[in-house]
This record gives structure tokens, sequence and C-alpha cells, in this order.
């Protein structure tokens, strides 16, 4: 109830039109919060607009407002995953903080995604079906009615004089879920009177085990995700190789399914962990990477690392930093620059100027030989997937600085003077 909003998903089917009717009596007899519907315009169907015009109809006629959402679906593989897909994803960015889904989904849809998921040779997880109750985005997914059947909800429906749509594609045994709904479960129900009350009870049983794993998997996270002490490194995922890989198999896969979960990171399957554990065992020279659904996962020195995929384009963009005040990098966090004693001395009128590694680049330090910008990065054992980010700053056309990190000997303050302190903050999220 202390939630800003409540959002409905309304495909304008049976079970969504019952939970709207449903929400919009609830206003009536209580305070619930804001109520607001939201439809997807998959565009797959020649109806669907109309179907988002009998949505529309039906909200305006209780005094819901109604968002319709058109989404792109990708083309090849499933058509059915990649629609849900689309709507969770557009799902999702419609939550404000702590605001509230709800969905329609009802006990009979439990029942067919546990045998879906069987079939189909799921985890533990899987089998637990369907959450009452799970985080999205930035708010929370609730389904109120998976205790009810949907013969209930549709003879409430008609006691109500709902009208509600029949979409083609609920009796299209093409699609593998209409199969099991209208062909293979029925005759499995033959069989077997009590598989409805097995399969909940197999959920159950799931859903405890799932949760005794959670548990040791955050034991083992104890041990093996410990934050990098380097302040450019610090806000990023990653995971000690060592302790990771002092782990059973098992347990590996156990906790790296943890952590991609909290790292809301779409779910690996199993081949897809067992490659991730050939790329934590190959040699310690080797810095393998894997793509995983927006992330890319990398094994750099002592640990593993996960980077979403957008932040990894070449950088090859110039700019000037400001003496005063922050720089905001395309993609690239923030360059800092702040006055103080000692540090960088001013650079003139021509400033500094932000560019990127393009290869050969030297500095010579305090006290120091010249040395190459790899060898620097090498040495402080920054991921080679980080190095082409990292900001050089040039002044008359001669490197200074590498980030505020390095600094060139020829461009320091002398003595207690008054210059420049220069700091970057790489994107982590």
């Amino acid at each position: 109830m202390g939630a800003p909003a409540w959002w409905l998903g309304l495909s304008g089917g049976l079970d969504s039109m019952v939970l709207l009717e449903l929400m919009s009596q609830a206003r009536q007899l209580s305070d619930i919060p804001p109520l607001h519907a939201i439809h997807v315009h998959h565009g797959l169907h020649p109806e669907a607009d109309a179907w988002a015009a009998h949505c529309q109809r039906a909200c305006d006629v209780r005094g819901v407002p109604l968002t319709v959402v058109r989404v792109q679906v990708v083309q090849g593989g499933s058509v059915e995953e990649a629609a849900r897909d689309a709507r969770y994803a557009a799902f999702a960015d419609m939550l404000a903080p702590g605001a509230e889904l709800l969905l329609a989904h009802h006990r009979d849809d439990q029942l067919e995604t546990l045998m879906f998921r069987l079939m189909r040779g799921t985890g533990v997880r899987g089998l637990s079906g369907m959450p009452a109750r799970r985080a999205l985005g930035a708010g929370w997914l609730s389904r109120p009615l998976l205790d009810w059947r949907r013969s209930e909800l549709e003879a409430w429906a008609r006691q109500q004089g709902l009208d509600w749509i029949e979409d083609p594609a609920n009796a299209d045994e093409r699609f593998a879920r209409t199969a099991l709904r209208h062909r293979i479960l029925p005759g499995l129900r033959h069989e077997w009177p009590q598989l409805d009350r097995s399969l909940l009870r197999l959920a159950e049983h799931a859903s405890e085990a799932g949760a005794l794993l959670d548990e040791l998997a955050q034991d083992d996270l104890q041990l093996v995700a410990e934050p990098s002490a380097d302040p450019w490194l610090a806000g990023w995922p990653s995971l000690l190789l060592a302790p990771l890989l002092s782990l059973s198999a098992a347990r590996q896969r156990n906790l790296l399914r943890c952590w991609l979960r909290q790292q809301a990171v779409r779910m690996p399957d199993h081949r897809q962990l067992l490659e991730v554990q050939q790329q934590l065992a190959a040699g310690p020279d080797a810095q393998p990477q894997l793509k995983l659904d927006g992330f890319v996962l990398y094994r750099s020195s002592d640990r593993l690392w996960l980077v979403p995929a957008h932040w990894l384009p070449a950088r090859s963009e110039q700019s000037l930093l400001p003496l005063h005040g922050a720089l905001a990098l395309a993609g690239n966090g923030t360059l800092d620059c702040r006055p103080g004693a000692g540090g960088l001395r001013d650079p003139g009128a021509g400033g500094w100027q932000v560019r990127y590694r393009q290869g050969g680049e030297q500095i010579k330090l305090a006290g120091r030989p010249t040395q190459s910008v790899k060898q620097l990065l090498q040495e402080a054992q920054i991921p080679a997937w980080l190095r082409p980010s990292v900001p050089l700053l040039y002044s008359g056309g001669e490197l200074v600085s590498v980030a505020g990190r390095w600094n060139a000997e020829r461009a320091l303050v002398e003595g207690a003077g008054s210059g420049f302190t220069v700091s970057w903050k790489p994107v982590s999220d």
C-alpha cells in the first residue's frame, strides 16, 4: 500500500480485464495508490490496434489512465519469447522507484509455466514457478491472482458482465504454450488426476531448495565479492578469482547465478555457465571475455569483471578540460579539476586537451625514467578492458597527465605553489 503508484498490465484479455475491474472496485472501498494501466502494443497481429482501442475504452469507463507503449519485437527465434522480453522491458521502463506493476497471471498460468520449464530441463529456481512478487526495474512486479483458477475468473467476469478479447494465438497449437494448454496438460491430467497438486508441491519444494542455495551463495560471496581498492575500479562489479576457483564446480555456478541476478543480468543457461568456468580456468596470461545479454564478463589479472557492453566502444573524441569543475566525458564518467596546493601547473591559454590512447604514448614522471603509458597501466594492474578509456591530458601537444594519476615532471608546480588536482571517475553503471 506504500507504493507511489500501481500500474496494471492490461492486454484486454479475460485475466487482465478481471484485474482491472477488481482494482477499480477496490478504489471505491479503500484508499489505494494511484492506479494506471499500461498496454503493450507488439504490432504482431492485424487486430493489435483494435485491442489497444478496447483497452482504452475499458479504462475510460473506469476513469483509469492508460498508457499504450509500442514496442519492436526482435525477429528470429521464438516470437513468444521475443514478445515477452519486449513487454517486460516496457514494463520496467515505466516503473518509478517503488512503483508496483500488477499482472493477472493465475493458477493455470503457473501450472503451465511449471510444466513448460520442466520439459525444458530448467534448474531449481525455474521449478519454483512465477513468484507472487519480485523486483522489476526500479519497482516491483506483483501477481495477485495466482491462487485463482481461470475458470473462477471467467465465472466472475460473466457475473460482472465484462467484455474481453480472445487472442487467436491462444488457440493456435503451433505455439508451444498453447499446445501444452489444450492438448498435453489435459492428457496428463486424465492419466494423473493429482497432477496439479503435485506440480504446485514441486514448486514449493523447489522454492525452499532455491532459498537454501541463495543462502549458500551469499556465504560464498562474502569471500569472493570484495571490491577493488583501486579508485578507478571500486565501483565495478567483480569477483576475486582465487577464492572463487577454490570452490567446487557446482558451488561456482551457484555463486555466479546469484551474483549475476544481483547485477540484473539475464540468467545465462547451463552451457554459458560452463563456458564461464572454462574461461576462469584459462592460463594466467589469458584475458578471455564472454558476452551476456548486454554485459561482458572479463577475466583480467586476479578478478572476474562485469562490464556493461554499451560502455566499451573505442574512445577517440577530444575535448578541453576546464580549470574549475568537472568535465562530463562522453559515456566515460567525469574528469574533475580542482585548484589547490601542488599538482599541475596552469596550462595557460591553450588549456588541457583530453585525448585517448592511440598507442606509443610516453611520460616522464618525477624521479623516474621515461615510461610508456602502457607500462604504467600494466604495473598498476589496470584491466585491459579499462585501459582504452583512461583519459590523457595534453598541453601544447605534449602528454602532461594520465587522468591525474600520473603527472609529467615538467608539468608539476614547483615547491609549495598553487596548482590543479585532476581526478577521473569512470562510469560504473
